[in-house]
């Protein structure tokens, strides 16, 4: 067994191996993830998350390693979560990110941590969120998610973040995606990467105008800037930090912040009761409550709705 309250005491000293073990813990969903949540509760909500996501090969890696170089060098603490796919095989990662970020292992003002998705969708793993309370309670300032890559349907992290800045890059069909619903809807900062390529400017255009089409902000309301980044050379980066300061300003003032971080914890809330709800379902597989439920459905004699509704009075009873 683990001495939480030491192992949080440590990690909040700067010791990365704390904060790797914790997240390890959280993770492995460990029995004693409670605990170590209910130690981490009093010390988070300090940590400004952004999250970054887009296509492969529009330089996300590359990117978050610049977005550390510029915050550390405002003194700021930064926590890396790199979400990797997983093996279909060994269930584990690549871990590619943290070798593009290598320049900052030694850096005692960084942690970076590589996460293999395990089959879940939307671009991030399924311990994301705790992960990211981990590294908030150990003292980051900022919080970087950097998201798998996997195209239009990857929009979870806009519900797990403060600020989400999508990626693109020219030359890479991305202006076509930007008539298409999905993970171009979700951004607050969009970033044109490798701008120094033939047909940055075209893509700028395009964004811009699909920020325009169907527009229905009211005055004072956030309007997503577009930053034309090389992020390989460092160009443009001072631009994309002063534009997620700009949004977390605005946020502030206008009570969003307040009301993501209050969304993002129901939607925490409500995964673990959901999760917790189907693992004593599972319970019941071959229990004689649920064939004989599952009889009366195919006599005719209940339906399936009415079934579910009896099987959960019986565990939520």
């Amino acid at each position: 067994m683990v001495d939480v309250p030491e192992l949080v005491d440590r990690a909040r000293a700067g010791h990365p191996r704390a904060v790797a073990r914790l997240i390890s813990l959280v993770e492995g969903a460990s029995p004693q993830l409670r605990e170590v949540m209910a130690a981490l509760a009093p010390l988070t909500g300090n940590a400004y998350v952004v999250g970054l996501t887009g296509s492969p090969g529009v330089g996300k890696s590359t990117t978050t390693s610049a977005l550390v170089s510029a915050y550390r060098r405002t003194g700021r603490r930064v926590g890396v979560l790199a979400v990797d796919p997983s093996s279909p095989f060994s269930g584990g990662a690549l871990l590619g990110d943290r070798v593009r970020m290598s320049e900052h292992t030694s850096d005692p003002g960084v942690y970076i941590r590589s996460m293999a998705t395990r089959g879940h969708l939307g671009g991030l793993a399924w311990a994301a969120p705790q992960a990211v309370r981990v590294l908030d309670a150990a003292g980051c300032d900022i919080v970087l998610v950097e998201t798998v890559g996997v195209g239009q349907s990857e929009v979870e992290i806009a519900a797990q973040a403060d600020t989400s800045v999508v990626l693109l890059a020219p030359g890479m069909g991305d202006g076509i995606q930007a008539a298409k619903a999905g993970i171009l809807e979700i951004g607050d900062v969009y970033v044109v990467n490798k701008a120094d390529r033939d047909g940055a400017d075209a893509t700028a255009r395009e964004l811009n105008h699909m920020l325009g089409l169907g527009e229905a902000r009211a005055p004072g309301d956030w309007r997503p800037p577009i930053v034309k980044t090389v992020a390989a050379r460092g160009e443009g980066i001072d631009e994309v930090v002063t534009a997620l300061d700009k949004h977390r300003a605005w946020m502030e003032e206008h009570g969003v912040l307040a009301e993501r971080r209050l969304r993002r914890a129901a939607g925490e809330v409500e995964t673990i009761a959901v999760t917790a709800l189907r693992a004593r379902i599972a319970d019941l597989h071959g229990d004689r409550r649920v064939d004989a439920l599952a009889a009366r459905v195919v006599a005719g004699s209940l339906d399936p709705y009415g079934a579910a509704d009896t099987l959960l009075e019986g565990l939520t009873g």
